[in-house]
């Protein structure tokens, strides 16, 4: 069962510095073929401030910066019990080469179905950008199995 003392619960913010060569990597790796995915003057040319990083990309940056509070032993997860359920992520801004994020999570929400024998977690990210502007929101959805 998952703490619900957690509920409500915002981690410290954490700062990524996006690269260049992250991107390029990533865009490669999802089979990404324009080049304002790779090449500033093609970006630059096509209006851009920057190389533009691939929409999910802001998740492998979360990757790059884990909170430490709440941790996962706080949370109470199992990992031998433990399922993904979702990922939504929703918009705003785009992520470009050069740009330092800052990265906050909240644990929104603690449920349970089927009488307790599964127990959700629903924690969200939120990314923003150095003029604080909000860039896009990670929500993640975990459920762990119970007895």
């Amino acid at each position: 069962m998952f703490n619900r003392a957690c509920l409500g619960l915002v981690s410290e913010d954490r700062i990524v510095d996006v690269e260049l060569g992250q991107i390029k990597l990533f865009s490669k790796a999802i089979g990404e073929t324009n080049p304002i995915y790779f090449d500033e003057s093609a970006a630059k040319k096509a209006g851009l401030r920057g190389v533009k990083a691939p929409l999910t990309f802001g998740f492998c940056l979360k990757s790059l910066a884990p909170a430490k509070y709440p941790s996962n032993e706080d949370l109470g997860i199992d990992f031998s019990r433990l399922l993904h359920a979702e990922e939504k992520f929703d918009y705003f801004l785009p992520i470009y080469s050069g740009d330092r994020l800052t990265f906050s999570t909240e644990v929104e929400d603690m449920y349970e179905k089927k009488g307790g024998a599964l127990d959700f977690l629903i924690r969200t990210t939120k990314v923003f950008n150095e003029a604080g502007e909000l860039v896009q929101t990670q929500t993640n959805t975990l459920v762990m199995r119970n007895g």
